[in-house]
């Protein structure tokens, strides 16, 4: 065979080929180094090496991405969920210790689901957080991801929710379909979006529609993951939904003790007076979200490393708690 068609031949299968068309290019090379035709036989090994090359990467990039693709509007293919990648999630929270057991208990039943499922138990799996804002619901969703192991799908109900008729609900099955077929977190964040009740005044037919929807894929949902449901607005939520979730878990707001281990937390990269006391401090703060008490840490943070000071002072807390207090 002619050097040239032969060059030919490896070239293509360089941009790709199948097993069976590479094996019979190695039986080439081999027959080429027989022959004696070293400098050929070195050409097209080279080309044979490319391709396993790409193929090699080819695999990697496959095993590396989503089995399953994600679910879309049928309308304009906009995206229904957002993916939080489990190593991205966050997961260090400031919880009082009655609610730190309850999320400690979710994550060992989700990994004794096998055996709990031999004694005809089944595991929590649909999960409800309620409770004021700024509280750390959506970050209880990523903290209880985290702990089992799984991605966080969290629905984005800016393209789930339709105006026209029977699409949000078709849209929510579309999610709920696609986190069957992979173990995912699914995050319903404000799901009093879809779940009020259908008892209201300004009930119309659409919204009966994605209630009944909604209970129904929670009533059907056996897949190998979780469905993490939040709201802030725990009595305006459709009585029948509180029936379909495992655990309703409320997540209040931050006790003195748990203020005062936000703000060592936060602050643990700088120092504080000496003469300062957190412990103290925190009880002027009762009463406010955890949110609000992380904000006023990191301000006073801020004034401090701004100042070109490593150490906070009480008045740094002071007014960074005056501006938080004024606009909450």
């Amino acid at each position: 065979m002619k050097a040239a068609l032969l060059k030919r031949l490896f070239s293509a299968v360089q941009s790709g080929a199948s097993r069976d068309v590479m094996s019979v290019c190695k039986h080439i090379v081999e027959d080429e180094r027989r022959l004696g035709h070293t400098s050929l036989a070195e050409d097209l090994q080279r080309s044979i090496d490319a391709a396993e090359k790409k193929l090699g990467n080819l695999k990697k990039d496959v095993s590396s991405s989503h089995l399953v693709s994600l679910p879309s509007s049928k309308r304009d293919s906009a995206p229904l969920v957002q993916v939080l990648e489990h190593e991205k999630l966050r997961h260090h929270m400031v919880l009082s210790q009655e609610v730190e057991q309850r999320f400690i208990r979710i994550g060992k039943e989700y990994a004794a689901r096998a055996r709990l499922a031999t004694y005809g138990l089944r595991a929590r799996k649909r999960i409800l957080f309620y409770g004021p804002p700024g509280c750390g619901k959506s970050l209880g969703a990523e903290r209880l991801a985290w702990s089992v192991g799984l991605p966080l799908y969290k629905v984005r109900f800016d393209t789930l929710i339709s105006s026209f008729f029977g699409e949000t609900a078709l849209n929510l099955w579309r999610v709920f379909d696609a986190v069957q077929q992979k173990p995912c977190a699914l995050f319903l964040d404000e799901c009093d979006t879809i779940a009020r009740s259908r008892g209201e005044n300004n009930d119309v037919g659409e919204v009966s529609r994605v209630v009944n929807m909604l209970l129904q894929l929670l009533e059907d949902y056996h897949a190998d993951g979780l469905v993490i449901a939040a709201t802030n607005n725990y009595e305006a939520l459709d009585k029948a939904i509180y029936r379909r979730f495992d655990e309703a878990l409320e997540m209040p707001k931050p006790g003195t003790h748990e203020i005062a281990r936000m703000l060592k937390r936060t602050l643990l990269s700088l120092d504080v007076e000496k003469e300062v006391s957190l412990d103290l401090f925190s009880e002027s703060l009762d009463g406010l979200s955890y949110c609000e008490v992380e904000r006023i840490a990191q301000n006073a943070a801020k004034c401090c490393v701004m100042s070109n000071r490593t150490i906070i002072s009480l008045s740094d807390l002071q007014v960074a708690s005056q501006e938080v207090k004024r606009h909450s």
